[in-house]
């Protein structure tokens, strides 16, 4: 896992899930290569982003959707 201190100057763009909505208290993911996916704080656009491999990011989102982390 790596971390970047100033998301906005990755190279990507920007998504967050349509269920959010309004809502200010989400994370932002943009797709960096084929294998790396970023995260960001959506109230912190110029923040830290932390890189994923697809693998883990996609292992985490389950583990959570299943209330096991």
């Amino acid at each position: 896992m790596t971390t970047i201190p100033n998301a906005s100057a990755l190279p990507v763009t920007w998504w967050k899930s349509s269920a959010s909505g309004a809502q200010s208290d989400c994370v932002e993911c943009g797709i960096v290569d084929t294998t790396t996916v970023a995260v960001r704080d959506s109230k912190n656009p110029t923040g830290p982003a932390v890189l994923f491999g697809r693998d883990a990011l996609s292992a985490m989102v389950g583990a959570v959707a299943a209330g096991t982390l």
